[in-house]
C-alpha cells in the first residue's frame, strides 16, 4: 500500500456485562458504563482519523450498538462465537465485502486516550507492510493489527499476542509518537496512565463522577488538557 492509503477498521466490543471486569474496583457499579464510554471515545477518535474510511464495530450488545452507530460506525452483528479472534475475522470479512480494495485493521476498543493524528502515523507505517502490528504499552499484547489488500488479517489477540503475531510473520511497528494508540486499559492502573495522556470526553465526564475523580492539581501534574471541575469535557484532548 502507498502512503496515504485508507483503511477499514474493525473494533470488537464485548458484551458490556462481561467487559472490563478488572475495572470494577475503580468504577464499581458504573463499570459497564465506563467500558461503553471508553469504546465510544475510541470509535469517535478513529472516525476522525484522515486515513480511516470506515469503522466496523463487531458487537452483539444492544447498548453498544445504540451508542456507537450514531458516531458513524457500521455495527456488525452475527458473531460466530468462539471469542475475540473469530469476531475479528467475521468483521474483516464484512469489511472486505463492503469496502473492497482497502486495507483492514483490527483496533482495540479500549483506547480512551486515542488521538487521530497518532493513529494516522501508525497506519502510515503499516501501509509499508503486508501485515503488521503495534504492541501495547507493556509490550506483551497488541492494540492494532493491520493487513494490506491481499493479505489475511489472521488475528491472534488476547494474552501474549505480541509474541504470537511476531511468530505468525507480522511486522512489529515502531512508531514514535503513538503512545495513545498503545495505551489500552484493563486495570485501574492502566486507566490512570490513560488519564495522564488525556482521555476522551465521554470517559472524562464519567470519571468525574467516580471514585477515581482527580484532585484539583492532577491535570497540572500530569500535563493533560483535561480540566478540573467546571471545565469543558470536550477539551480533554487534542
Amino acid at each position: 500500500m502507498r502512503a496515504g492509503s485508507r483503511w477499514s477498521l474493525i473494533v470488537p466490543v464485548k458484551h458490556l456485562g462481561a467487559a472490563k471486569t478488572r475495572l470494577t474496583r475503580a468504577a464499581g457499579d458504573r463499570r459497564e458504563e465506563l467500558a461503553l464510554a471508553i469504546a465510544c471515545d475510541t470509535v469517535a477518535a478513529a472516525r476522525s482519523c484522515a486515513d480511516v474510511a470506515a469503522v466496523f464495530v463487531v458487537t452483539e450488545d444492544p447498548r453498544a450498538r445504540a451508542e456507537l452507530a450514531p458516531l458513524g460506525a457500521v455495527v456488525v452483528g452475527g458473531e460466530p462465537g468462539g471469542g475475540l479472534n473469530p469476531a475479528l475475522e467475521h468483521g474483516a470479512r464484512v469489511a472486505a465485502e463492503r469496502t473492497p480494495g482497502l486495507g483492514v485493521c483490527a483496533l482495540s476498543a479500549d483506547l480512551p486516550a486515542l488521538r487521530p493524528e497518532e493513529l494516522e502515523r501508525v497506519l502510515a507505517a503499516a501501509s509499508a507492510h503486508g501485515r503488521s502490528f503495534l504492541p501495547d504499552t507493556p509490550g506483551v499484547g497488541t492494540t492494532l493489527l493491520a493487513a494490506a489488500p491481499g493479505s489475511r488479517l489472521a488475528p491472534a489477540f488476547e494474552g501474549a499476542s505480541r509474541a504470537r503475531h511476531l511468530a505468525g510473520g507480522a511486522r512489529e511497528l515502531v512508531v514514535p509518537g503513538s503512545d495513545t494508540v498503545r495505551r489500552d486499559v484493563d486495570t485501574p492502573e492502566d486507566l490512570a496512565a490513560a488519564r495522564a495522556l488525556g482521555v476522551g470526553p465521554r470517559t472524562h465526564a464519567l470519571l468525574e463522577r467516580t471514585a477515581l475523580r482527580p484532585d484539583p492539581l492532577w491535570g497540572a501534574r500530569a500535563g493533560t488538557a483535561c480540566p478540573p471541575d467546571g471545565g469543558e469535557a470536550t477539551s480533554c484532548r487534542r
